[in-house]
């Protein structure tokens, strides 16, 4: 008896990107997803390009990265541009190309607007495909309210209540990204110390 062995690493295999990525992988909805979004009506940045200048990524392929991350809880821009060079599905996704982490950075800085909307014209658009029906269901519980309860009977102030609280959600969950980001004070004393 043997034991289990890999594939020959010097061994050249004629194949593509597209067959080491299952058919039913969730970078193939993003990319389908953020493909079908006007990004230059939500307010992304570089949608168009200049006469001049150095040629930017393309919004799309940073907001599938984002989308990426946040699906599988990576929100460090190091950690997404390592995984941009190593996991396959995402190297896939963003046809092999590999943003910098500062570019990350940048992008969710210039387009932090942008995201929320994008956010909301996503669930939009599963309200408009019947995916969701936008309506309040409780689920776990023995105790029943009355269908004209106070919590849910809505008026326009309730509305946007709740709608500045997802607004606020989503700015500190920004935030969060962008603090990730940021060097610990121990990173930084280290280069204090190797600058000395």
């Amino acid at each position: 008896m043997k034991h289990k062995t890999g594939q020959d690493r010097n061994q050249l295999f004629f194949t593509s990107f597209d067959q080491l990525v299952k058919p039913d992988a969730f970078v193939r909805i993003i990319d389908v997803l953020i493909d079908s979004f006007p990004l230059e009506k939500l307010g992304f940045k570089h949608t168009q390009l200049n006469k001049e200048g150095n040629t930017p990524y393309h919004p799309a392929d940073l907001l599938k990265l984002l989308i990426y991350g946040q699906r599988f809880g990576i929100r460090s821009a190091n950690k997404l541009h390592h995984a941009s060079a190593v996991n396959v599905d995402l190297i896939w996704l963003l046809n092999g190309l590999q943003p910098s982490p500062r570019t990350i950075c940048y992008f969710r800085t210039q387009n932090a607007k942008a995201i929320i909307e994008a956010h909301r014209f996503f669930v939009k658009k599963l309200q408009q495909w019947k995916l969701i029906a936008g309506e309040i269901i409780a689920l776990d519980s023995t105790k029943v309210r009355g269908q004209n309860s106070l919590k849910n009977n809505f008026n326009q102030k309730k509305i946007n209540r709740h709608l500045d609280y997802i607004d606020g959600k989503m700015e500190q969950y920004i935030k969060q990204l962008s603090d990730c980001d940021q060097p610990k004070e121990t990173e930084a004393i280290e280069d204090k110390i190797q600058n000395l």
